[in-house]
C-alpha cells in the first residue's frame, strides 16, 4: 500500500481521485468509441483526415489514460493525454469545429491531477515566492532520485 501524502487535506485527496478517476473513464470510453468503430466517431474523424489511423489514435489514447489512471506512472499518462488533446484542439481548430470541448477535458484532467498531486505544477512560482519554487524542486529531484 502506498504511504498517504499527508501535505494535502483529506477532502482535497477525495475530490482529486474521485475527478482522475471520472478523467481516465472519459478518456477510456472515447477510446473505446473509436475500437468499435462509432459510425458517428468515424465519420469525424475521416472527414478530419485521420482515414486508417483511427486504431492508432485509439490504441495511443487507452495507453494514455491506463498511464494517467495508474499512480506511478500518472505524470508520464499527463503529458501523453496533453499532446493527444492539444493534437484534438489543433485538429478542430484547423477545420473550423468547435474546439472548447477538447480544451474543457484537458483543463479538467489538469486540475484533477492538480488537486491530488499538487506538486506537479512544482515550475510555476506561488505566492511564496522563489523558495516555494525551490522546495518543489527538491521534492521533484527526491522523487526521481538526484
Amino acid at each position: 500500500m502506498q504511504k498517504e501524502d499527508s501535505s494535502i487535506g483529506k477532502t482535497r485527496r477525495i475530490v482529486g481521485n474521485v475527478l482522475l478517476t471520472l478523467g481516465g473513464i472519459m478518456l477510456l470510453g472515447s477510446a473505446g468509441a473509436k475500437f468499435a468503430q462509432v459510425p458517428k466517431v468515424v465519420e469525424q474523424l475521416n472527414s478530419s483526415g485521420f482515414e486508417g489511423k483511427i486504431m492508432l489514435i485509439a490504441a495511443g489514447e487507452a495507453l494514455s489514460a491506463l498511464l494517467f489512471l495508474v499512480p506511478s506512472t500518472r505524470s508520464l499518462g499527463l503529458l501523453l493525454v496533453s499532446g493527444l488533446m492539444g493534437g484534438a484542439i489543433a485538429t478542430h481548430m484547423q477545420h473550423g469545429m468547435p474546439y472548447l470541448q477538447p480544451a474543457i477535458v484537458l483543463l479538467f484532467l489538469w486540475t484533477s491531477a492538480w488537486l491530488r498531486h499538487p506538486e506537479i505544477l512544482w515550475s510555476f512560482p506561488t505566492h511564496g515566492g522563489a523558495s516555494h519554487s525551490v522546495s518543489y524542486s527538491r521534492q521533484a529531484k527526491s522523487i526521481l532520485g538526484n
